[in-house]
């Protein structure tokens, strides 16, 4: 059975190796009898240095594996796993270094993430690049990036475009990654996400594993937020932008890592988060005898597997498109350090996103270029991110008028629909876009303390560090301007969120009121006839004798009938014969004063 300290799977299955299973089995399939354990015998010397596996020239391959092992006792006479290994063919050594190598990274998997790729409860928190680990779970996020690096002072500017590879040589390399004597602010703008460059960005600047985990694991549309750290400020912003259908195609989820085989049951249907794994990267088939319960907390919705369910959003989608404004929220990362680098990541390739402030660097006599501070350029990419958030507000607010127009013409279904979508998505980014405003104010009012609770004041060294913050003065008077602006976009999404539910109100009662005139027709009709009916009804009964029958014609009815019928209708419509009376006044009145007035024009012109 496996031993206490061991790590298992689901099924009960031991996910690290078991050297006494392994050595029992051995001398099964070669018939050797075991002797008993030397009492001496310890969990530390239980595993000893990796073993090398050299394949016959006819396998094709000769590989190396980790091969834990017993360290024999000068005590002890039965044959150990070592003893064995060389009677075994090239073919199971072969096997069982395999074997064993997977379970060492099912082990490694099995502690950091289950099998829908989530973060296991009780894990490491955070990304350390420098664990071999985190080149396993994060290997496959690969993708061809757009990266620039402005160099630039008040005097010049410098613009260069990299690839990934180029961008790695650079980062690894402490000569090509020296900036300029001249350079005051360095802006490193990368579009995409890709594992090997995250991680040699990291290791040159050192970014705290804290911020790796928001870029990897957080949800796409997480609350903006600021990190301070002791060697850099993380602030992770989400940006609002019209939809480019353009680039539909670069949205990216979380997917899988690359998983050697395993047992459990891995879901194929999910895609990666950033670009597409690698070449030699297959997704393990789905076995039969899944279960189709839902397995995470997002596939409760509607009780369906995620298939299901991302096709139930596909449909949902389409009936949505049309008549609603397309908006894509997506994070921006940005990264400010104390030697004046400034770092943004965004998740598209695509960097038509920050061009307007790439067009600025590139003009002298703008703010950026007149006052060199890194703070400054933060402040540019969060005005850009506000100002992209205008454009979204000023098209919901074209399109609440529009709606607005067709409710008061006539309320229809269709437009009914529009606005009860409409005040969902209102609701949503109010949400996704308030804590916008928090970071701002924050980073106006309480950047210097945020700095100084990162000191250890415990530390005698510490006594006398001065505390400066990462936004400068000239920075937080610029930022004002933009608390301004994000609180006007706030405001605006309220008041279009209170006329859309209002216009749902407005229309509902306009139907209610059509409903009540229909009804009030009705009525009228049924009390105006209702006495005719009654004489109808006597008129007709076969009395013998009956004198108002037998003795008169129809004409007596009608004498009878319509005198009730106009005092009937008389006394039902009184107040609509009053209100069409009190208009027809009105109405010779105004004929009247026009007269008088064509009358003396007349006069006056005589």
């Amino acid at each position: 059975m496996p031993r206490e300290n061991s790590l298992s799977d689901s099924e009960g299955r031991s996910l690290t190796p078991d050297l006494e299973e392994e050595q029992q089995e051995l001398e099964m399939a070669y018939g050797l009898v075991s002797q008993p354990k030397h009492p001496e015998t310890t969990l530390s010397s239980a595993f000893s240095q990796p073993t090398a596996v050299n394949l016959p020239e006819n396998g094709g391959t000769t590989s190396q594996a980790s091969s834990p092992t017993r360290k024999p006792s000068h005590a002890m006479t039965r044959p150990t796993v070592s003893d064995l290994w060389p009677r075994r063919s090239a073919r199971d050594r072969f096997r069982a270094a395999v074997q064993k190598v997977i379970a060492m990274h099912r082990g490694t998997t099995f502690m950091s993430h289950d099998r829908n790729n989530e973060r296991r409860i009780g894990a490491e928190p955070g990304v350390d690049p420098r664990r071999a680990s985190a080149d396993l779970q994060y290997g496959h996020i690969r993708q061809e990036c757009t990266i620039e690096i402005t160099d630039y002072s008040s005097v010049r500017s410098t613009i260069r475009s990299l690839k990934n590879d180029e961008f790695i040589d650079m980062m690894l390399d402490d000569e090509a990654g020296k900036s300029p004597s001249w350079r005051k602010v360095r802006w490193i703008n990368i579009g995409g996400v890709s594992w090997d460059v995250i991680k040699a960005l990291s290791l040159r600047y050192d970014i705290h594993p804290l911020a790796l985990e928001d870029i990897f694991h957080g949800n796409l549309k997480s609350r903006s937020k600021a990190d301070y750290y002791a060697k850099h400020l993380f602030l992770r912003v989400l940006c609002h932008q019209i939809s480019d259908h353009d680039h539909e195609d670069e949205k990216m989820l979380f997917g899988h890592p690359p998983r050697s085989a395993s047992p459990e049951p891995i879901d194929d249907d999910r895609t990666l988060k950033y670009g597409s794994p690698p070449p030699d990267y297959k997704h393990p088939k789905r076995n039969r005898d899944v279960s189709v319960l839902p397995l995470h907390k997002d596939d409760v919705s509607y009780g369906s597997p995620n298939h299901f369910r991302h096709s139930h959003k596909q449909s949902m989608a389409s009936s949505y498109h049309g008549e609603r404004v397309d908006v894509d929220v997506e994070p921006m990362f940005i990264f400010l350090f104390r030697d004046g680098t400034v770092i943004s990541i965004h998740p598209k390739v695509n960097l038509a996103f920050t061009a307007p402030i790439v067009f600025r660097l590139r003009q002298p006599d703008t703010v950026l270029r007149k006052s060199p501070d890194p703070s400054i350029l933060v402040h540019g990419l969060l005005d850009l991110i506000v100002d992209r958030a205008l454009q979204v507000v000023d098209a919901y607010h074209t399109k609440i008028c529009k709606f607005e127009r067709d409710i008061l013409i006539q309320p229809k279904v269709k437009t009914m629909r529009h606005l009860h979508i409409m005040s969902g998505d209102l609701i949503l980014h109010k949400r996704t876009l308030e804590p916008i405003k928090t970071l701002l104010y924050g980073l106006r009012r309480y950047d210097v303390d945020r700095c100084a609770a990162l000191i250890d004041t415990a530390d005698p060294l510490n006594a006398n560090v001065k505390v400066a913050g990462y936004m400068s003065h000239k920075t937080k008077i610029y930022l004002a301007d933009v608390f301004d602006h994000m609180e006007h976009i706030l405001t605006s999404l309220d008041m279009f969120a209170s006329i859309a539910e209002n216009l749902i109100g407005y229309s509902f009662n306009s139907a209610s009121y059509d409903m009540n005139v229909v009804m009030r027709r009705l009525t009228l009709v049924t009390i105006i006839g209702l006495p005719l009916t009654l004489l109808t009804g006597y008129f007709g009964m076969n009395f013998d004798p009956m004198w108002s029958v037998n003795q008169n014609s129809d004409v007596l009815f009608w004498k009878i009938a319509a005198p009730v019928f106009v005092v009937t209708v008389i006394f039902a419509l009184w107040k609509d014969i009053a209100l069409l009376c009190r208009f027809m006044q009105k109405k010779m009145f105004a004929r009247e004063a026009k007269a008088m007035m064509r009358s003396q024009q007349k006069i006056k012109y005589q």
